[in-house]
């Protein structure tokens, strides 16, 4: 069935202006699905703008406190999902095989759609479709880079360093998935500030060390 489902998200447009929602695709993904739903069937519903989906799914987890140690675990997600957004000619993520079968139960899927359908709904009512003027490829490998500077800030064992660029990379995530130049924009504003703020960390903390030696 999920085969069936992408051959109808395939058939809109990339330069669609009015894109399915993602609170509508998901809940329709889990009522075509059948007893599981793995990521590689998440990455075909999704098609186009899979890059941005799984910006999200690996993003949000660095949002809430962690253990010490964690980011280096979940950072490396998404230095794998944003170099590809940067260097790959794909236009949506590929997955090895054991990452595209990892699969969950389609009931435990629907509860956790019907769960943050509320949430979904109302960041779209601020991050909806609109000034799509970056569609090229040469626009799409810009916030690659941007994504990529922004997952290994996360991946490194920076204090405090991960929770800003997070958020801007769930921005940049949920803006590109709805086609939203202008939470791009914003997105990559928030990305900017927090590279600034962890260089800023880095380099006190380097002529800090220099002092005690």
């Amino acid at each position: 069935m999920a085969d069936t489902f992408a051959a109808g998200i395939s058939s809109r447009p990339y330069a669609d202006h009015h894109p399915q929602q993602l609170s509508q695709l998901l809940r329709t993904l889990s009522l075509n699905a059948g007893p599981k739903v793995s990521l590689r069937d998440l990455a075909i519903a999704m098609e186009d703008r899979s890059f941005g989906a799984f910006l999200v799914v690996f993003a949000l987890p660095n949002l809430i406190p962690l253990p010490p140690g964690a980011t280096f675990v979940l950072g490396l997600p998404l230095v794998f999902v944003a170099w590809q957004m940067f260097a790959s000619s794909r236009s949506r993520i590929w997955l090895p095989r054991r990452m595209g079968d990892y699969a969950f139960d389609n009931a435990t899927f629907f509860i956790f759609v019907n769960r943050i359908l509320p949430w979904l709904q109302r960041a779209e009512t601020v991050i909806k479709p609109r000034g799509w003027f970056l569609s090229g490829r040469l626009a799409e490998r810009l916030i690659g880079l941007l994504a990529l500077v922004l997952a290994i800030v996360i991946f490194l064992p920076i204090p405090f360093g991960n929770w800003l660029p997070a958020f801007a990379l769930a921005v940049i995530g949920f803006a590109h998935m709805e086609r939203d130049g202008i939470g791009l924009v914003a997105g990559a504003l928030i990305g900017v500030t927090a590279i600034a703020i962890a260089a800023t960390v880095v380099a006190a903390a380097g002529a800090f060390l220099v002092f005690l030696i």
